[in-house]
């Protein structure tokens, strides 16, 4: 099994920019695929962004392209979340999550290990 620690959340004001970390520990994320998830007080689950460390599948929610970009570092075995133009609806806790196989964009429930999560407050 891996194990995640999500990392770099913080305070930001409404047009900033955030970087989270998503760092493996136990094996490497090879045949993984890695998502990153938010949740807001009071609402669902969102599945923001995610991709196969193949790299044969991505995957952006709507709400988030073109401001949000997924990345890696195979040699710290670690998967990034380059939030851009941050707005007062990002404010939650993000959380990344991983599952062997390639497909992406799945059920949260179908992602078998997860991160503590890491708060991201965006001010207007």
């Amino acid at each position: 099994q891996v194990q995640l620690a999500e990392s770099g959340g913080g305070l930001v004001q409404a047009g900033g920019s955030l970087t989270l970390s998503c760092a493996a520990s136990g094996r490497t994320f090879e045949s993984y695929v890695v998502g990153w998830f938010r949740q807001a007080p009071g609402k669902e689950r969102e599945f923001v962004a995610g991709f196969s460390w193949s790299g044969s599948d991505t995957y952006y929610a709507d709400s988030v392209k073109g401001r949000f970009t997924i990345s890696r570092d195979n040699a710290k075995n670690t998967a990034y979340l380059q939030m851009n133009s941050l707005e007062p609806e990002g404010t939650a806790v993000y959380c990344c999550a991983a599952r062997q196989g390639e497909v992406v964009h799945l059920p949260a429930s179908l992602y078998k290990n997860w991160g503590q999560g890491t708060q991201v407050t965006v001010s207007s």
